[in-house]
């Protein structure tokens, strides 16, 4: 298994109406692509939120193939969406890491 991880400050002027969008639409619209098998949102604790709450967004597949197809498919124009939405007001960065047990 491979993990999509997308870590994100959001601004506190819109960060309840950003939890409600990633929630609702953008996390929806990932899970849609048929490129993951699970996704969670989590806030991550006992950092400076002087500027704002810092998430981080998981996607699960079970292959580095399908995360390389959703970045090259259908990334661009969610990623697009969030920027036309909220601009500047959000700080985001990727990771893609494999599953050891």
């Amino acid at each position: 298994m491979v993990i999509y991880n997308v870590t994100i400050k959001v601004a506190w002027q819109i960060a309840d109406e950003w939890l409600q969008w990633m929630q609702q639409t953008h996390m929806p619209g990932m899970m849609a692509s048929g490129c993951f098998v699970s996704h969670q949102l989590v806030r991550l604790l006992d950092i400076d939120e002087a500027e704002g709450p810092t998430y981080a967004a998981q996607f699960t597949a079970h292959s580095k193939q399908q995360i390389d197809d959703y970045l090259e498919q259908y990334s661009p124009t969610l990623r697009q969406q969030g920027y036309d939405k909220w601009g500047d007001q959000f700080i985001a960065y990727r990771t893609i890491m494999q599953v050891v047990q």
